[in-house]
């Protein structure tokens, strides 16, 4: 991910940062940082390529986003999880995959670093995502990250280096994900899904008072999916037992 030479990147000044990104219209640009601040960079086209050989050891592919009604590049299962993540997370607006390439002036030359996504929160702020696990984090990979966080900070943008999201909730979120699409939705069956789930119930409980399970059990995924009914993702696996109950702001 990260560019050209090793070596140190940081002088005993703050580098001067600069973009290069493509645009909603398609048109490359290059600009100093501080003056893209404000650009939509959740609309931005991928920056680079996610290339696919005979032999590789990651897995590219595209996320079907239900926030963006588009594909998101990721380059590795990993990627595609934290993706999936950003697309579930109600405080996430928009986001896309290798948003801009970052520059600056190293002791070599210049260097240049891809974050690997760019998110947007519904109150305007910015988060930038590299995924990279502690474990695959070696001196030249912390030092880029480093200068990430430095221009992130100078744009006003919040840095974040994450590893593979927890086990249990990336089961869960990847089940409903699997209704993610709004043609899940029927309102009919969700009206009744949401006035029986105001208290909490089981799953399967819940579902069969509405109705047949084959026909409830996608729409009331998909309101979990949309965080309409909740439930602990983190805690266990859904189940027919989960407790579901209607989300506090639904109320």
């Amino acid at each position: 991910m990260s560019g050209s030479s090793p070596g140190r990147a940081l002088a005993a000044t703050a580098p001067s940062f600069e973009v290069v990104f493509i645009d909603e219209t398609g048109t490359q640009r290059r600009e100093p940082l501080s003056a893209c601040w404000d650009v939509p960079f959740e609309r931005a086209k991928p920056s680079r390529s996610f290339p696919s050989f005979k032999g590789q050891k990651n897995f590219p592919g595209l996320w079907w986003s239900a926030t963006m009604g588009e594909h998101v590049g990721y380059e590795s299962w990993v990627e595609r999880d934290v993706a999936m993540l950003l697309d579930f997370d109600p405080e996430i607006v928009g986001f896309s995959a290798q948003p801009f390439w970052l520059l600056w002036s190293g002791e070599r030359g210049e260097r240049k670093h891809a974050p690997d996504f760019f998110a947007r929160r519904t109150d305007g702020t910015g988060v930038v995502i590299d995924v990279r696990p502690d474990d695959r984090v070696d001196p030249e990979a912390a030092e880029v990250f480093e200068v990430a966080a430095s221009a992130c900070s100078e744009a006003g943008w919040e840095f974040r280096r994450t590893g593979a999201p927890p086990a249990v909730l990336t089961a869960n979120v990847r089940w409903l994900a699997g209704y993610r699409n709004p043609r899940c939705h029927r309102p009919e069956i969700a009206d009744a899904l949401i006035e029986r789930f105001a208290a909490p119930m089981p799953l399967f409980t819940g579902a069969a008072a509405v109705g047949d399970r084959l026909v409830v059990l996608p729409v009331l995924y998909h309101l979990l999916w949309r965080q309409v009914l909740v439930v602990d993702l983190a805690a266990a696996p859904l189940s027919p037992g989960s407790l579901i109950h209607l989300a506090a702001a639904a109320r």
